[in-house]
């Protein structure tokens, strides 16, 4: 990828919120806990996948580019993602 490549962190906080959910699972007593934190996990991932192109399209990254990522157009992805960075160039 060109111009989304720059060199900032992944949001540390939200990184170890999905490594402490992934654990919560496996060290879940039951299904049910095992699915709720599935769920949680689900949403912390979500959203650190949001700040992630919000971070990549202020860094320069063109819609054409994060389409590529997820294997579609360039109109699929602001219809997915565009919400999240409303305001950003």
């Amino acid at each position: 990828m060109g111009r989304g490549d720059g060199a900032q962190p992944v949001d540390k906080a939200a990184l170890k919120k999905v490594h402490e959910l992934i654990d919560e699972i496996g060290l879940a007593p039951s299904g049910l806990a095992a699915l709720a934190a599935s769920r949680r996990l689900r949403e912390a991932a979500e959203a650190l996948e949001l700040t992630m192109v919000a971070q990549v399209r202020a860094q320069g990254a063109t819609w054409t580019e994060i389409g590529t990522v997820y294997g579609t157009s360039k109109q699929g992805a602001q219809q997915r993602f565009r919400a999240a960075v409303r305001g950003k160039p």
